[in-house]
C-alpha cells in the first residue's frame, strides 16, 4: 500500500480492501485500463460501494466501542464518597464556580486557586447544574472524556491496523485497571489524555494524507491544534509541550522535517491562541501576578524542584505494568509484527514508530520531575492498548506450538504474580483491614481465572476469539472487585459521613475548622467555608487575599483557643492523635460530634457524644 491515503477513513479503508482490490485487478488486467470500467471487488461490488459500507460498519463499531464504555464507566459512578484531597478539591472548585457565579478565578474553599486551568472545572459546574451538587456529577466528566477516549483509539487503530485491531485496542484500554479507576475519578487526567490523543490521531491523519498542505492535510492539523488548545486549558502548556515534541520525533525519525514548510503553521498558531488564549488573559486581568505563579511556580518549579509526591524515575515502570495487565504481556508481539517484513510493512512500521515515540515521549518527560502521581501516565495508555490489540490479533496467526508455549507464559505470570498478592494481601493487610484484604484475594482469584480459560480456549486457532472474550468478562468481574475495595477502603480516605453528622450544627455565625491538614471535600457536603488552624498547604502559596469571609486561616494554637472560648460556635475537624496533643489548651472541655476513620469533629459547646464514636475510642 505505496499510496498514502487521505484521511483517516480512507486508511482503514485501504488496509482493509487493498487485497480484494489487488485481486480483482489480477483476474480483470483490463479493468484498470478500459474507458468508464468500474472497479469491483470480490464479491461483485464497486469499490465506491465497498468502501461506504465499510465506513457504515466502523461507526457502528465505534458506536459500540462508546457503549461498552459507557456501560463500564457510568453504573454506580456516584456511590462512593469523594476521595481525600484531589475529588474533594475539584469537586468544591466547580461548586464555588456555581454558587458565585465566577467561571474565570477558580476558588477553593473561597479561596483563589490557579494551579490548574479551569476547563474540567466548567464540566464539572455544567454537570452540577444538571444533576445538582452529589459524587454523579463532579465524576461524569472523568466518564465521558475517558469514553471518547476509547473510542479514539479504536478510530486510531483503526486506521494503522485495520479493524480487529481497533475492536480490540478498544478492548484493552477500556479494560485497563489505570484507565477504568480514573475513569470513575473526578480529576483532570482522563481529559488531558483525551485531547492529546485526539490531537496525535489528527496529525497522524494529515500525515497520512496526500499532502499536509491538501485540504484534507490542513483539516487535520487544525484540528490538533485545536485540541492542543483544549488540552492546554485542562492542564496548562504540557498538553502543547508533549504534542509536539512526539510530532517533530517522529518527522525527525521519518525523515521528513522538510515537510514542516508546507503546515499550516500560522493558522495553526492563531486556531491555538483564539482557544487557550482568552482565559488567561482574562484571568491575569482580573487577579494580576496569576499568569507569574501559574508559569513559573506551577510549572516550571514543578517540574524542576517539586518534592510533592516525591519518587524515583522508576517510579512509573510498575504503574504502567500492572495499570495495563494483562493486556500489555501482548505487547511485544504486536511490536514485532509491526515491523515484520510484507507488502504494507512499510506503513505499519511508521505506525509502530509513531505509537513507540508517542508513548516513549511522555513516559520520559513524566519520569524527571521527583513529582509524580500515576495519572500521570494516563496519556501514554493509548499507544500501548493498539500495540497491545494488535498483538492479541496475532494470536490466531501464530504457529499451534508457538501460540501454546505463549498462552502458557501468560498463565504462568498471571498465577505466579496473584499468589504473592494473595500472601502480602494475607500478610500485611488482612491484620488491619479484613474487608480489603479479602478484596484483593478474590482480585487475585479472577486474574487466575480469566488466564486458565484463555488458555483454555485460545489453543485452538479457531477459538482464539472466545479466549480473548472469556478474559475480558474475567477483567470485567476483577474490576467490579476493584470497586468495592475502593468502597472499603473509603473510611481512610472519605468523610462524607462526618460531613452529614455536622450539618445540624451548622448555621450562620459558627466557625467550621480543620486542623493542621484541610479537609477538600467538607465544605462541598456542608455547603459551609473551613477555616484551616495551623494549615500552611497549597491555598496559601498564591499570596493573593481571601474573598470571602473571615478567620479563613488561623495560624497559631493560641489564636484558636482564643477563639475556642469566645461566644463563637466552633466546630473543628481534627486527627485523633492531635486531639490528644490539643485539648489541654482548649477551654471549655471539647465535646465530640462526629467521626469518621481517623477525624473526629469536636464542638466547643454541649452536645452527646454518637455511640459510633465513643466505640471507636475504647
Amino acid at each position: 500500500m505505496s499510496r498514502r491515503c487521505a484521511s483517516i477513513d480512507g486508511c482503514a479503508g485501504q488496509a482493509l480492501n487493498s487485497d480484494k482490490r489487488r485481486r480483482t485487478v489480477k483476474d480483470d488486467p483490463g479493468a484498470r485500463s478500459r474507458p468508464g470500467a468500474e472497479a469491483v471487488d470480490l464479491l461483485g461490488r464497486s469499490r465506491d460501494t465497498a468502501a461506504d459500507m465499510l465506513r457504515v460498519n466502523r461507526w457502528y463499531r465505534l458506536a459500540l466501542a462508546a457503549l461498552i464504555a459507557a456501560i463500564l464507566y457510568l453504573p454506580g459512578l456516584g456511590r462512593p464518597a469523594l476521595w481525600e484531597p484531589d475529588e474533594g478539591r475539584y469537586a468544591e472548585i466547580a461548586r464555588e464556580m456555581v454558587v458565585s457565579g465566577d467561571y474565570v478565578t477558580p476558588r477553593d474553599d473561597w479561596q483563589r486557586y490557579f494551579e490548574k486551568p479551569p476547563l474540567v472545572y466548567w464540566a464539572e459546574a455544567a454537570a452540577i447544574g444538571l444533576f445538582g451538587v452529589n459524587e454523579f456529577a463532579v465524576r461524569l466528566p472523568a466518564a465521558i472524556f475517558s469514553i471518547g477516549e476509547v473510542v479514539l483509539t479504536a478510530a486510531i487503530a483503526e486506521a494503522m491496523l485495520g479493524a480487529e485491531a481497533a475492536i480490540l485496542a478498544a478492548l484493552a484500554l477500556a479494560l485497563s485497571p489505570l484507565f477504568f479507576g480514573f475513569a470513575r475519578f473526578a480529576t483532570l487526567d482522563p481529559a488531558l489524555a483525551f485531547f492529546l490523543t485526539a490531537a496525535l490521531g489528527a496529525f497522524y491523519a494529515a500525515a497520512r494524507a496526500a499532502a499536509f498542505d491538501s485540504r484534507a492535510g490542513r483539516l487535520w492539523l487544525l484540528t490538533s491544534a485545536a485540541t492542543l488548545a483544549l488540552g492546554t486549558l485542562t492542564k496548562g502548556p504540557v498538553a502543547l509541550l508533549i504534542g509536539g515534541a512526539v510530532a517533530l520525533l517522529w518527522l525527525i525519525v521519518e525523515r521528513r522535517t522538510r515537510e514542516i514548510a508546507r503546515m499550516p503553521i500560522v493558522w495553526c498558531v492563531i486556531v491555538f491562541i483564539a482557544i487557550a488564549a482568552p482565559w488567561f488573559v482574562l484571568v491575569e486581568l482580573r487577579n494580576p501576578g496569576f499568569l507569574h505563579f501559574f508559569i513559573v511556580h506551577e510549572h516550571l518549579a514543578r517540574f524542576t524542584a517539586s518534592e510533592e509526591h516525591g519518587w524515583g524515575s522508576w517510579f512509573f515502570i510498575p504503574i504502567v505494568i500492572g495499570g495495563t495487565w494483562p493486556w500489555i504481556f501482548f505487547a511485544p508481539a504486536g511490536f514485532m509484527a509491526l515491523h515484520s517484513r510484507h507488502e504494507e510493512g512499510a506503513t505499519r512500521a511508521s505506525s509502530a514508530k509513531f505509537l513507540g515515540i508517542w508513548f516513549a515521549v511522555i513516559f520520559i518527560f513524566f519520569s524527571i520531575p521527583r513529582s509524580k502521581l500515576g495519572s500521570y501516565i494516563l496519556p501514554a495508555i493509548p499507544p500501548l492498548a493498539i500495540i497491545s490489540g494488535y498483538g492479541l490479533a496475532q494470536l490466531r496467526a501464530m504457529a499451534a506450538e508457538a501460540r501454546r508455549r505463549l498462552l502458557l507464559w501468560f498463565v504462568t505470570i498471571n498465577a505466579a504474580a496473584a499468589l504473592v498478592s494473595v500472601a502480602l494481601a494475607l500478610k500485611f493487610l488482612y491484620p488491619v483491614h479484613p474487608s480489603l484484604a479479602l478484596d484483593g484475594c478474590l482480585v487475585a482469584a479472577f486474574v487466575i481465572v480469566g488466564a486458565l480459560f484463555m488458555y483454555g480456549t485460545a489453543l485452538d486457532e479457531g477459538r482464539v476469539g472466545y479466549g480473548i472474550v472469556a478474559l475480558a468478562i474475567a477483567l470485567v468481574a476483577t474490576l467490579g472487585f476493584s470497586e468495592r475495595a475502593r468502597r472499603d477502603a473509603g473510611p481512610l480516605t472519605t468523610y462524607r459521613d462526618l460531613a452529614a453528622t455536622l450539618r445540624p450544627y451548622l448555621h450562620s455565625g459558627c466557625v467550621l475548622g480543620s486542623y493542621r491538614h484541610y479537609v477538600q471535600s467538607t465544605p462541598f457536603y456542608t455547603d459551609f467555608p473551613e477555616t484551616r488552624v495551623e494549615y500552611f498547604g497549597e491555598l496559601s502559596e498564591t499570596g493573593l487575599p481571601v474573598q470571602r469571609g473571615a478567620n479563613f486561616l488561623i495560624g497559631s494554637r493560641a489564636k484558636f483557643a482564643e477563639l475556642w472560648k469566645s461566644n463563637t460556635c466552633v466546630i473543628l475537624i481534627i486527627n485523633q492523635l492531635d486531639l490528644e496533643q490539643l485539648a489541654p489548651s482548649l477551654e471549655p472541655k471539647p465535646s465530640i460530634v462526629g467521626c469518621e476513620g481517623k477525624k473526629l469533629a469536636i464542638f466547643n459547646q454541649p452536645a452527646p457524644t454518637p455511640s459510633a464514636c465513643k466505640q471507636g475510642r475504647q
